[in-house]
């Protein structure tokens, strides 16, 4: 089996990008990877696109074909395809190109992953992300994402005796970081008074309790060990991917919340890269609600159930015990779906070659990158570094 590696990384900024379209943002991540890979467009022997919502919102399917087409590259006739997992698409595509490496199939694989939320907005987006639901039994009785979230916030919340400041922890920690990344959606610090007064959304969550609408675009060059070596790049290795699925109804489930699917994929992820939680030396985690973001600490195995509250005020930043989400997280650097997975991995990238500028992280040895698919229906889980 052939050890992957990512040779070339590159992003947009994310935010509401009224001016730039769908095809724009994706080609403009594109040429950004390869040019930092140092490759050319016939080097690549396959390209997968991820996207969420392209379809409902702007009206455009075979995101693949589209990323192909406008990036020039469709004329060396290489296959491209769109992956979707909800809002783990990123992650998806990632361990779609990761694997086909890994068989031996291609050499060079290409990621881009975008999504262009503004171009509609009050009730019209809120009908498009609910369809990350189970339209029939949760939708269409008038569940949100961010009702759903509150439900599982407020049920946590009671059985561990955890305080909303606990959650508003999350999402100062993510604009601290995001101040510090030119690609963030919201560069802005916060304080805990702050995010407690700001708007309520949906009790116990206010609007710094989410993360925004936006725009962006991410691009990665995956490349076999063979093709590493023969061409002289210094990659970073994705050491191990692993995915889970949970019901997607939060009723069917035996706890709304524990994400069975994130406990899974995180486990199965680490013993695949034969190390353990203490050696991780910051991660990633998909938190479209800070609720999300606690409980993952705990499913991804590094707080016991009810006891992530211990680690928000001082663990989980740049230079603590665990720094979580450098890049700004989904709160503060910004959640355009189908890019968001494909940016974690672009933050890592960015880490290891201690390209990361304000926010980097010292003597990084593994990083983990957590993808999330609506409320914790499908959780992909990356490992990175080891060289």
């Amino acid at each position: 089996m052939n050890d992957v590696y990512i040779i070339g990384a590159g992003e947009t900024k994310f935010g509401e990008l009224w001016d730039r379209s769908l095809r724009e943002l994706a080609v403009e991540a594109g040429l950004k990877a390869v040019e930092d890979a140092g490759v050319y467009t016939k080097d690549i022997d396959i390209l997968y696109g991820s996207n969420t919502l392209g379809a409902g919102i702007s009206y455009q399917n075979d995101i693949g074909s589209l990323i192909s087409d406008f990036s020039g590259i469709a004329a060396d006739h290489i296959p491209a395809l769109r992956v979707e997992a909800s809002t783990a698409s990123g992650a998806a595509a990632i361990r779609e190109a990761y694997l086909s490496i890994r068989s031996g199939e291609y050499n060079v694989a290409m990621i881009g992953g975008v999504e262009k939320l503004t171009d509609i907005y009050g009730s019209e987006i809120l009908d498009k992300t609910s369809t990350l639901l189970d339209s029939e039994w949760e939708a269409f009785f008038g569940a949100t994402p961010a009702a759903v979230a509150a439900l599982t916030a407020r049920k946590y919340m009671k059985d561990f005796n955890v305080s909303k400041e606990v959650l508003a922890r999350i999402s100062v920690n993510d604009h601290e970081n995001a101040s510090k990344n030119p690609d963030a959606q919201f560069r802005n610090r916060i304080s805990v008074e702050t995010a407690l007064n700001s708007l309520p959304v949906a009790e116990p969550l206010n609007i710094m309790d989410c993360s925004p609408i936006g725009d962006g675009a991410a691009a990665l060059l995956l490349a076999s060990e063979e093709f590493v070596k023969k061409n002289k790049i210094d990659g970073v290795r994705i050491i191990s991917s692993s995915i889970a699925q949970d019901y997607l109804a939060l009723h069917s489930r035996e706890s709304i919340y524990r994400l069975d699917s994130t406990v899974i994929a995180a486990r199965k992820a680490l013993e695949k890269a034969g190390i353990r939680n203490d050696q991780i030396g910051m991660v990633e985690l998909h938190n479209s609600y800070s609720i999300y973001g606690l409980i993952a600490l705990e499913d991804l195995g590094f707080a016991e159930k009810g006891k992530a509250k211990d680690l928000v005020e001082a663990d989980i930043k740049l230079d603590g015990r665990i720094p979580v989400n450098p890049s700004g997280g989904l709160k503060a650097k910004g959640n355009p779906f189908g890019a968001t997975g494909v940016g974690q991995a672009v933050e890592a990238y960015l880490q290891f070659k201690n390209r990361a500028g304000e926010r980097q992280i010292k003597g990084l040895e593994y990083a983990m990158l957590h993808n999330m698919g609506g409320s914790g229906s499908t959780s992909i889980v990356h490992i990175l570094g080891g060289d």
